[in-house]
């Protein structure tokens, strides 16, 4: 089966203008996340953006990049509008990786388009143990009830997401990658935002509101993501120290 990894990006991010274009260890954090999806080599990789700032930098950086509506509502909107303007024939499955994540874990990544292909699911996410419980209280951070408990060979059903805490069984630290195959993005863009996405402001609710089942697959740890200046200087500081 073939792969498409998209990651929807864009500058007008509320809490922190200008994100993708900040840079650690000399590279931007748009391409750092370019550079870890090439580097897990599941399938070629697209930025969609609608700033042509972030096209010039992910392409003077040697990846590649569409330049989409500033129309869209949700990230899912413009990484469809990528697959039809791309190129690229006869894609099964699109992977969309959050372009402020550059230290996701490539493992992870590869895992779950792995089991995507073995067991022919139509939508896969990824979801990591809490281990600090005050996360449950944290509505930044969102969580995923499975149906059963997430182990690393495991891939349940979501039953709910949620911003608040609910329970303690089978909850999980929510991550915002997502595997569709390509008939259920087509099938997910054009139904209407529900009722629960809006009011939770949770896009995978619309999924499971329509009766799309979400596979979970375990992550190794939560990415830390770049929502605030705060989250930028922590991970540059990580990221440079490793470097």
């Amino acid at each position: 089966m073939k792969t498409l990894v998209i990651i929807p990006s864009r500058m007008s991010a509320i809490r922190l203008p200008g994100k993708p274009l900040l840079k650690i260890n000399g590279l931007s954090i748009i391409s750092h996340v370019s550079k870890k999806a090439e580097e897990a080599n599941i399938g070629e990789v697209i930025v969609a953006t609608e700033d042509q700032e972030i096209v010039d930098d992910v392409k003077r950086n040697g990846f590649n990049a569409i330049l989409t509506s500033n129309q869209h509502k949700t990230g899912t909107d413009r990484i469809y509008e990528a697959l039809k303007k791309s190129s690229i024939k006869d894609v099964d499955l699109v992977m969309n990786l959050q372009g402020d994540e550059p230290a996701i874990d490539i493992n992870d990544i590869k895992i779950l388009n792995d089991k995507m292909v073995n067991n022919k699911s139509k939508l896969g996410t990824l979801a990591a143990k809490i281990k600090n419980s005050k996360n449950h209280k944290n509505e930044n951070i969102v969580k995923v009830i499975t149906e059963k408990s997430l182990e690393e060979y495991h891939f349940p059903k979501a039953v709910s997401f949620s911003r608040k805490f609910k329970q303690i069984d089978n909850i999980y630290h929510h991550i915002g990658v997502y595997c569709y195959s390509k008939d259920c993005l087509e099938k997910f863009v054009q139904l209407d935002q529900s009722k629960n996405e809006i009011e939770n402001r949770l896009e995978q609710l619309r999924a499971l509101d329509n009766n799309i089942d979400i596979n979970v697959s375990l992550a190794r740890s939560s990415p830390i993501g770049v929502d605030t200046k705060e989250d930028y200087l922590a991970l540059k500081k990580i990221m440079e120290y490793k470097n």
